[in-house]
């Protein structure tokens, strides 16, 4: 988020004198933080004397980084959410345990969903997936937002989960990811990447992308980056599931991508203390078809079609601009960004109602329009209070967002007689809301042992009013290389404009009315609901951390999250429309209370070399305890019991360096009851066996990276080395936990070039 300081000059000194670990904690910030040294033509004061204030969140316990050097090991296929699945406390799943999109799964920060899941580029939010209609069962098709950054301009990635997030405001309950991108060098320089991937199935897509970037001075105070991509994956073929075909068009594999991005920075370093950068970027993302639907189960010859040519049924536009201020005033620090983002989503329509939901229904195409404006700053003062030293930060944020989604409210609202005080142009598919924030955080050393951070937000939303998120973090040195970390946070998430727009139904002819409220002739409504409240969660974490100076490193962390007021489709009517026969009414409602809690934990150990330099040996876990909705009982999405990541890296020479990875995932359960709360049999339906659990099963996969040059360096690797694969059994719930494809073994191979 915002540049926190380190204090300088008396302040500074003081602080290190009086408290070692607190400048520990503060230069081991400034390490790990933005390379800003390399931004400027020449290395000024107000580079050197940046950090980040996540980097002091970032010595939370549910913190993790991916770096540039971790990337080019393991470069992605396409989205950066495969390497993000690797870190602890970090699944790929669905929003809900219905199973719809199964293949199209996004991060999901300790099984609070990805809708909990709050992705930042350059600590700029990211919200192009709130374009896409949400669905009944509360998913969205949706690949996320972890892709409109090419994986080779990305300086690191931070991961930050628990309390720590809460600072972040709505959506940010499970946690934040960070994309902070490369920066503009004192040099003229740049790179030229080119990756490819080859499956060793047919019926499996591969991937090319090839990728620039290029950046340096521009004479006197002026710098520039400017960096583009083209990328393609091919979509899975239909015959990949075909042998669980219960129809026209078989469960559908995963789709494919066309990527186009570029993005350009100018930055302007007026003075040692002031910085201004002025950013603009355009991506378009297309998909290519794989056969998907929500609930459909036998597709049709229009998909089966549409996913044999390969055809593109879905683009997203995103255009993005941005100026930021950072500026030096003595011992404080402040940022100042205006920001804007626009998205228009494209797609071919898609039935609003019944069987047909989520299914393209003809040839015809709409467009989802989406703007977010914003403007957020901070102020980071390090002071001595009570004879103790303090690091404030103090912040606002504004964001104002405007949707318009015609094609959203066309489904008729006419059925039974019609609904009661339902707009008759159905407000033309307009919703917005305007959010207002402000926050203070303290990071308090206290003697030589303790690090406290209170901190408190304050958000006042358009339409949902006031909410409060306190939060309290705390470390404490048990002994030497030993620390106590924990902290408690409220945080939320307000409902979305589709959730909360009156305006847009979801109907049903009969079949989707929950068995306890069957139809009564005219079928079921469900309704946006403005007088919902907003989603929270106390989040807690406590655990030990041992971090000696020798390349050891080891952590255990509980977390438990206390979730009430999860927006969810209603189970029980609100009321009838007035004809004869009469059509049930339902709304998104609060559920009153769900809980998700497990362990994280990790271990690294240098095994040759001085603190593992040329082989170490890395694996974190997490063990997922509980994770339901306490009043219907079910999982709020489907999750491994357990997942374990391993790594081997190991420099075998100054120039080549080998890297074997295993991912052991546990038992998958799936949910009993569909999106009606009614209840599914686990087996002998219709003579096949459905909402089966996914067994545990591993994955382990080998690469090298080998330095031609200071310039060139060439990686090759192989994935899925068992060639274990697995199959999506079924479109939506009738697939139990076998909701996606795991692919089998594939080859990929990348360079870089440099000059």
């Amino acid at each position: 988020m915002s540049p926190t300081r380190i204090p300088r000059a008396s302040a500074r000194a003081r602080l290190f004198r009086r408290n070692p670990l607190a400048a520990a904690l503060l230069l081991s910030a400034l390490v790990a933080g933005p390379a800003l040294a390399e931004g400027a033509p020449d290395a000024t004061d107000i580079d050197t004397v940046h950090v980040t204030a996540q980097q002091i969140a970032r010595q939370a316990l549910g913190t993790s980084t991916i770096t540039a050097e971790d990337i080019e090991k393991r470069p992605p296929a396409n989205d950066i959410s495969e390497l993000l699945r690797t870190m602890p406390g970090v699944n790929l799943t669905g929003n809900s345990a219905s199973g719809q999109y199964g293949n199209n799964r996004q991060i999901d920060l300790r099984g609070m969903g990805p809708e909990n899941t709050l992705v930042l580029v350059d600590s700029k939010p990211v919200g192009s997936r709130d374009s896409i209609r949400m669905g009944r069962s509360g998913e969205r098709n949706t690949r996320g937002d972890t892709n409109w950054v090419p994986a080779e301009m990305i300086e690191r990635i931070d991961v930050l989960r628990g309390p720590a997030a809460a600072r972040y405001g709505s959506g940010a309950s499970g946690g934040v990811v960070n994309i902070i991108t490369k920066k503009p060098t004192g040099d003229l320089g740049g790179s030229l990447g080119l990756y490819g991937l080859v499956p060793q199935h047919g019926e499996e897509g591969g991937s090319q992308r090839a990728s620039f970037n290029l950046g340096g001075p521009l004479g006197g105070d002026l710098s520039f980056r400017l960096y583009g991509n083209l990328n393609r994956t091919d979509a899975d073929s239909l015959d990949l599931n075909r042998d669980h075909a219960s129809g026209v068009t078989p469960p559908a594999g995963r789709e494919g991508v066309v990527n186009k991005d570029v993005n350009g920075l100018l930055r302007w370093d007026v003075n040692p203390d002031h910085v201004l950068e002025l950013e603009a970027g355009f991506s378009r993302q297309g998909n290519i078809y794989a056969g998907d639907r929500a609930v459909s189960g036998t597709g049709s010859d229009l998909l089966t079609e549409l996913a044999g040519q390969g055809a593109e049924t879905n683009r997203m536009y995103r255009t993005s601009g941005a100026l930021t201020h950072r500026g030096s005033w003595g011992d404080n620090s402040s940022r100042l960004t205006l920001a804007y983002e626009g998205t228009n989503n494209k797609r071919m329509n898609e039935g609003l109602a019944g069987g047909a939901e989520g299914s393209i229904s003809g040839a015809g195409w709409s467009t989802s329009r989406l703007r977010n404006y914003s403007i957020d700053g901070e102020l980071n003062l390090p002071t001595l209070l009570g004879g103790h030293d303090h690091v404030w930060t103090l912040g606002f944020e504004y964001r104002d967002s405007n949707l318009e989604d015609p094609f959203s409210v066309s489904q008729g609202g006419s059925s039974g007689g019609g609904i009661d005080g339902l707009d008759p142009d159905r407000g033309g598919g307009k919703a917005d809301a305007q959010t207002t924030a402000v926050f203070v955080e303290d990071n308090i050393y206290l003697g030589e042992r303790w690090i406290v951070t209170p901190g408190l937000r304050l958000d006042h939303h358009s339409q949902f009013g006031k909410n409060v998120s306190p939060s309290l973090n705390a470390q404490f040195e048990l002994a030497r290389n030993w620390l106590l970390k924990g902290g408690v946070a409220r945080a939320f998430k307000a409902p979305n404009l589709y959730q909360s727009n009156p305006n847009y139904l979801y109907y049903t002819r009969g079949n989707g009315c929950p068995d306890n409220y069957q139809s009564l002739g005219a079928g079921c409504y469900v309704q946006g609901n403005a007088g919902l409240d907003a989603e929270t969660s106390i989040n807690k974490e406590i655990g030990v951390e041992w971090a000696p100076d020798s390349g050891w490193h080891a952590s255990l962390t509980w977390f438990h999250n206390d979730y009430e007021n999860k927006i969810e489709a209603g189970y029980v009517p609100v009321g009838q429309t007035a004809g004869d026969p009469p059509a049930r009414v339902f709304r998104w409602e609060n559920a009153p209370k769900a809980v998700v809690q497990g362990f994280e934990g990790n271990l690294n150990v240098p095994l040759l070399g001085e603190r593992g330099e040329v082989l170490k040996w890395n694996t974190n876990l997490t063990w997922m305890v509980e994770n339901e909705n306490k009043t219907t009982g079910q999982p709020l999405s489907v999750i491994p019991e357990y997942t374990v990541n391993t790594s081997l890296d190991w420099q075998a020479t100054a120039n080549l360096s080998l890297l074997l990875t295993g991912t052991f995932y546990g038992r998958q359960e799936p949910a009993t009851r569909d999106m009606n709360n009614d209840p599914k049999c686990t087996a002998g339906c219709d003579g096949t066996a459905v909402l089966q659990p996914r067994g545990a099963y591993d994955l382990w996969s080998l690469s090298a990276r080998y330095r031609i040059t200071d310039k060139v360096s060439l990686g090759l690797g192989v994935n899925n080395l068992g060639d274990k694969r697995l199959f999506r059994e079924a479109n939506s719930s009738a697939a139990g936990a076998a909701t996606y494809n795991e692919p089998g073994r594939a080859y990929w191979a990348s360079i870089n070039v440099g000059f």
